[in-house]
Formats: C-alpha cells, structure tokens, sequence
C-alpha cells in the first residue's frame, strides 16, 4: 500500500488553504523546525520505522508548514497511509477525499480512492465477526454501504488499477451482506404487518444484487408480502418465479408455498 514519492507541486490553492485546517487531527508544536526536504526525510524515516504515530505528526507539520512545496502531494498520499496505520478511519477518509479531490486527475487517485474504501471498510468489521459470534449483517451498515461504493467506483474508473482485483473480492462480500441487510429489515415489516415495505424491499434486494444468494430468499418475502396484501394473483406470479429459480426453498412444499409470519393459508403456483 505504499506510494512512491512523486515531485509534482499542487495545485488549486484556494481549495487547498481552505481544507488544511480541517485534516489535522494532532498537535504539530513538538516537531523540530525543518526544511521542508529535511522533514520530509524525517517522516518517511518514521514510516519506515512503523512509528505511525510520530509519522502522522510530523507529516500533518510539513501539510501546514509547507502546504505548496515540493513534497506536498506524496505528503497527503503519506498521510492517508498513516492515518490507516494508526487506525483512524475517519481521518484517512476525510485524507484520501481531500486528496481526490485536489488531484482527481493524479497518477494515484486510484490509490487514494481503495483506501478511501478500506478505512469504511475497516469501520464497519466488529471484533466479533471473524469468531462469528455475531451477524454484522443485523447492524447499522453505513460504513459499509461507503465502503461498496468506494470500491464500486474504483472498478469503474480504474478496472487496471493494481487495486482493482482486491476491490472486487470486497465488492462480492459487500454485496451479499448488504443484500442479506435488507433481508432482515424485510423480515421485520412482515412480522409487523407493514407488506407492502416488506414487498420493496424485497424487490430492491432482487433488482440491486441479482448475483447473491439472497435473491431467493427476497423473492419469498415478496410472496408473503403479497399473501398479506392480499393480493394473491401477483403472489402466484412471483412465486413461479421463484420455484424457477429455488425449487428447493425451506418454504416451498412442491409449488406449494408456506407462509411463516401471514396468517394465511400455503399458496400453490
């Protein structure tokens, strides 16, 4: 993930003085007075050295001290790397957006788009998950929402960037969490009696994330909405569909289907 150190001056000076308050998240009184090459060393030495903290530091100094010199972009690209080392994901967020936003043109806009994506992606696992000792999928899921369209734009605008096959593995993960989301949500308007919110979100699962294995089961929610609607002919329409395409549901008797939350009778296609 690291960047190689690139000469180039910035530009867009007045969207610049405008962000660099904002980016600084740690006291840069404690870091000696350098020039601006020296300091610079100093930092990449700190980098090297995995001392990320002190990194940050003195790579926010050179940010203020020298926010048009020589080694001002490589700076911001160091930062967001430091930022993520440190795990401040919201700080290498607001970083990688800063940076993209100045330079959307550079070289490594891409890199700065994927760890825009990694540190949403880092701020949606819980320390459980690994231990599948809790379902992320029942969870607020806003960070991971950002974290699919980071990566989905990286694939689109950069499909040979050196990042983009990771970003797809994540893209495939995402998808299917968040489709298994909308599911439990699904699930919940049933139980309350709300089908008709129940049906949409049923068809935004099958019409957004065809390719999951949630699919089928958002197909079965649309049949029940629909049942509790009352509405049985549109009932039988998507339940030929989804014996088509699951004839082997846990709710399918045959082309019988089994309701759980209706109080209604099975239906048959």
């Amino acid at each position: 993930m690291r960047v190689s150190t690139s000469g180039t001056r910035l530009g867009a000076f007045a969207l610049a003085a405008l962000l660099l308050a904002g980016c600084a998240s740690t006291t840069t009184e404690s870091v000696p007075e350098l020039e601006e090459r020296k300091l610079y060393e100093q930092a990449r030495g700190s980098l090297d050295g995995n001392r990320y903290t002190t990194a940050v530091e003195e790579l926010e100094a050179l940010d203020t001290r020298f926010p048009f010199g020589d080694y001002a972009e490589q700076t911001q690209l160091d930062l967001i790397y430091a930022y993520y080392q440190t795990r401040n994901w919201e700080a290498t967020r607001a970083a990688a957006n800063r940076f993209i936003r100045l330079h959307p043109s550079h070289p490594q806009a891409d890199y700065a788009l994927y760890m825009r994506g990694l540190a949403s992606w880092q701020a949606g696992r819980f320390s459980l998950e690994r231990l599948r000792l809790i379902d992320i999928s029942k969870r607020d899921l806003g960070a991971s929402r950002d974290a699919y369209t980071d990566f989905r734009a990286l694939v689109d605008r950069y499909p040979e960037s050196e990042y983009a096959p990771d970003a797809r593995q994540r893209i495939v993960y995402l998808r299917n969490l968040l489709a298994q989301h909308e599911l439990h949500v699904a699930d919940f308007y049933l139980r309350r009696g709300a089908y008709l919110a129940a049906v949409e979100r049923g068809r935004w699962v099958v019409e957004n994330y065809p390719e999951t294995p949630a699919t089928r089961d958002a197909l079965a929610v649309m049949v029940e909405g629909y049942l509790g609607l009352e509405m049985n002919d549109r009932a039988r329409e998507v339940l030929r569909t989804l014996i088509d395409n699951a004839p082997d549901h846990e709710q399918l008797r045959g082309r019988a289907f089994q309701p759980r939350h209706v109080g209604a009778p099975a239906i048959s296609a």
